[in-house]
């Protein structure tokens, strides 16, 4: 996705989402931190908004552009959150976590009134799994933890390898300081029954299915911004 395709979704969703004095989850990645600059040109222009930010990253991004922020334990509800995403289906469930980030991003989803994605055409998809699923593992016995995520696969007749996320030579660890592992797929058919299987295993903080909490999804391309929303 072209900076240009992320800057024109992310203008979309402020002029349709925003109005001044809401309250705001800031999303993570490359093209919501294109929405996290409209909203510290807003505040230049005079509006006012108080946000969460979904990662250490984009706190420092908002904190760069005088972006007032709080804490889901301070602001109450959310009127509306806006992040991106790795894959997206026709029910608008969602595959997120590319960036570690998804444990923070699902907190502050549950917690909007509106949840709202910006992203271009690479990431709808007919079926989930194209992107390995992001997963949130303690750091204590995280390989038996993988191998009960595995299992939940298995049950469900999900080809799947669990593989832990490594970068630049070292295990990449989230801003709770926990293991990123990727589940490996070959397509995710029924996102519900998956995501319901992965909440009951004991060591997995969190998994990167977000499955009806997206309200519409601003899809950019050469030929404008379409809004998507959810098909049965």
């Amino acid at each position: 996705m072209s900076d240009h395709l992320k800057r024109l979704a992310a203008e979309k969703a402020a002029e349709c989402e925003l109005r001044s004095g809401m309250k705001l989850g800031l999303g993570t990645g490359s093209t919501a931190k294109h929405f996290v600059d409209i909203v510290g040109e807003r505040i230049r222009l005079g509006e006012h908004y108080l946000c969460v930010p979904t990662s250490e990253a984009t706190r420092k991004q908002a904190e760069s552009l005088g972006v007032p922020l709080t804490t889901l334990d301070q602001i109450g509800e959310i009127d509306v959150c806006v992040d991106g995403t790795d894959e997206f289906d026709p029910a608008l469930s969602l595959i997120k976590g590319g960036g570690a980030a998804h444990l923070r991003e699902k907190m502050v989803a549950l917690r909007s009134k509106r949840m709202v994605v910006i992203a271009d055409a690479s990431k709808k998809v007919a079926r989930l799994g194209a992107f390995s699923l992001p997963l949130e593992i303690v750091p204590f016995a995280h390989s038996v933890t993988a191998q009960a995520i595995e299992k939940a696969f298995a049950g469900l007749g999900i080809k799947g390898e669990v593989r832990q996320r490594v970068k630049d030579g070292a295990p990449v660890v989230s801003d709770n300081g926990n293991l990123i592992y990727d589940g490996v797929n070959d397509g995710i058919p029924d996102p519900a029954a998956l995501a319901a299987k992965l909440d009951g295993i004991t060591g997995l903080v969190e998994h990167g299915l977000f499955v009806g909490l997206c309200s519409a999804v601003y899809l950019a391309s050469d030929a404008g911004v379409a809004v998507i929303t959810p098909s049965a």
